[in-house]
């Protein structure tokens, strides 16, 4: 039976967006931000080359980080609650209003974000950490600020930096981002020529038909190739200033400072991808398998997204709600009452409607209670979505009684729960499934994994290749296409017709215009969750005493110490090769269905 798809519940924290508990706690918020201002005024926080004796140093962190934590708590809530307005419904002005204002301030909380790692980072860390409570609890925060502070140029350069970005980097992204919404190309689709958006274009990769795959294809290479001068010039500009100021902030190289960043370092991600080169060909099993049930020899780029089995039966949100409580308790009762309360207590707005975000996401709104948007499809992929945010708000639970700087967690390790979660549905799910429902479900995962694997480290390749040659000079459009193809060559490899790849995903993928290796961290936060769940269905007492911890301390160690604390070493293959096995036992699966078992 149909069941009308509830919306959250924001009436628990104000009454409305309109309210005068709303605008006294905005008021609030101003008038401490104000105030911790002052404070850091007062205490000279900021870079500085005279470290303070560390008793005081001491002292100054003892008033300053309770205040700094409540602040951001105070900010996340409010943040959080416009936010909720505004995802919903794009076009609410009132409320985009009132997200502009709030945007105002937070950027004045971002420069005292940077003066107090810049400034704690200054200090004598090790000796402060002896002498302070505070600092003792902020141990690993003080200690990456250390090391970000020793990977800053002086406090002119920085704001230098940040000023010409807005006319170097950032204005070549935009270009970017304007350009390509605008190219349009002419496509035969069925006899019948059409005038398509590359959005547009892009999409018919999922159609059933290989034809129309095909010459959507087609029509894109060529439309790229017509665009590719100015993008080849924003890619180059784009890296060679990340070049530079790399050097001038004293990295080895843009991957060093992304690893920082993500809290790994260079030996777990040489291990990851050990063991991601030696998954290769079980990928290429899966779409040999893949290619046998499209009736082709091979699968082309265009055969990537082409859909096979038939769509698995229809689950109504109560459906999945009840499907996910239950099978949450075949891990944890805690897992389980979590989820109950979240559908419960009307954590998530689930309608599709006009002026609503695509997608997906679960947002911390206060101690322990988050929010989930999404646009449920009642489809076993809508469910999966569902289980997947969830995942995110167990996460957000675990955390609940860290302060602000200890939660905040890693791009690498914010997948932790989520993926568990999603992988508890996908497996119970498979358990009742038919033969074409279980093709369906296993494609929708592997196509996945795929591309989170096999596709991520042809990116991870290509960009760590420009890198390197950005350093010498700049790079044609041709030469692009030639690092593009090698790379996709040495990760899909006989998976996939060799004349038939993409040498313009450069172009097609936007996180090569933003943010350096917006790439590894998926892959290692896919394999990450699935490492764990190899280790559950191992010794499941033994981890469920141990994982809530370890996902409450995510913003408070680094990826390789929070597993050895666990008992796993990430700088070798042995755990990621634990993680592949649980991908391996799909694609056998699915290669067995493949052939009519």
């Amino acid at each position: 039976m149909k069941t009308e798809l509830p919306r959250w519940d924001m009436s628990v924290v104000y009454p409305g967006l309109d309210s005068p508990e709303y605008e006294r706690d905005f008021r609030s918020f101003v008038r401490a931000l104000d105030e911790l201002e002052g404070l850091f005024d007062e205490a000279q926080i900021d870079r500085t080359d005279a470290p303070l004796n560390p008793d005081l140093a001491a002292s100054v962190l003892e008033r300053i980080l309770p205040a700094y934590n409540a602040l951001n708590d105070q900010a996340w809530t409010l943040s959080a609650y416009v936010y909720a307005f505004v995802t919903v419904d794009s076009r609410d002005e009132y409320a985009q209003a009132r997200l502009s204002e709030l945007e105002r301030q937070s950027v004045r909380l971002s420069k005292l974000s940077t003066r107090l790692t810049a400034w704690a980072g200054s200090q004598e860390v090790e000796a402060v950490i002896e002498r302070s409570e505070q600092a003792k609890q902020h141990a690993y925060w003080l200690r990456r600020a250390r090391i970000a502070a020793e990977h800053m140029m002086s406090p002119a350069e920085e704001a230098l930096a940040a000023d010409m970005q807005l006319t170097g980097s950032n204005a070549w992204s935009k270009l970017y981002g304007n350009l390509t919404s605008q190219i349009q190309a002419e496509v035969e689709i069925k006899g019948e020529k059409q005038t398509l958006t590359m959005s547009m274009l892009r999409n018919l990769a999922y159609d059933p038909d290989r034809e129309v795959r095909h010459a959507g294809y087609q029509a894109e290479l060529q439309a790229w190739e017509q665009h590719a001068m100015p993008i080849a010039s924003a890619l180059n500009a784009i890296k060679g200033e990340t070049n530079l100021l790399t050097r001038r902030r004293g990295w080895d190289s843009p991957l060093h400072a992304s690893l920082f960043r993500n809290a790994i370092d260079e030996a777990t991600l040489n291990a990851m991808l050990d063991a991601a080169y030696e998954a290769f060909p079980d990928f290429r099993r899966y779409l040999h398998a893949k290619a046998r049930l499209l009736g082709i020899e091979r699968c082309a780029w265009y055969d990537i997204f082409a859909p096979v089995g038939k769509e698995p039966k229809r689950w109504e949100y109560d459906e999945a709600a009840q499907f996910i409580i239950e099978q949450f308790a075949t891990y944890s009762q805690k897992m389980s009452d979590f989820a109950r309360r979240a559908f419960e207590e009307h954590w998530i707005d689930a309608p599709p409607q006009p002026g609503k975000r695509d997608g997906a996401f679960c947002m911390r709104l206060r101690k322990d209670e988050s929010r989930i948007l999404t646009n449920y499809k009642p489809a076993f992929g809508g469910m999966s979505t569902l289980a997947h945010e969830l995942g995110h708000a167990y996460h957000n639970l675990c955390l609940a009684e860290r302060t602000y700087l200890q939660r905040q967690t890693p791009m690498t390790l914010a997948e932790t729960a989520s993926i568990f979660c999603e992988t508890i549905i996908r497996q119970a799910a498979l358990r009742d499934a038919d033969r074409e429902e279980q093709i369906a479900i296993l494609e929708a995962s592997l196509q996945g994994a795929c591309q989170v694997v096999v596709d991520i480290t042809s990116r991870f390749i290509f960009e760590k290749t420009v890198f390197e040659r950005r350093n010498e000079r700049e790079l044609s459009a041709r030469e692009l296409c030639e690092i593009m193809r090698d790379a996709q060559l040495q990760t899909y490899g006989d998976g996939l017709d060799e004349n038939a790849l993409h040498p313009y995903m450069w172009a097609a993928k936007p996180h090569y215009y933003g943010s350096a290796f917006y790439n590894y961290p998926y892959m290692f936060g896919l394999l990450f969750g699935l490492g764990l769940y190899a280790l559950y269905l191992d010794d499941p007492d033994g981890f469920r005493a141990r994982y809530d911890d370890l996902l409450s301390r995510t913003g408070m160690a680094d990826a390789p110490t929070l597993a050895a604390e666990f008992g796993f070493d990430l700088r070798t293959p042995a755990f990621w090769r634990g993680a592949f096995d649980t991908i391996r036992n799909d694609i056998n699966r699915f290669e067995e269905l493949a052939r009519g078992g």
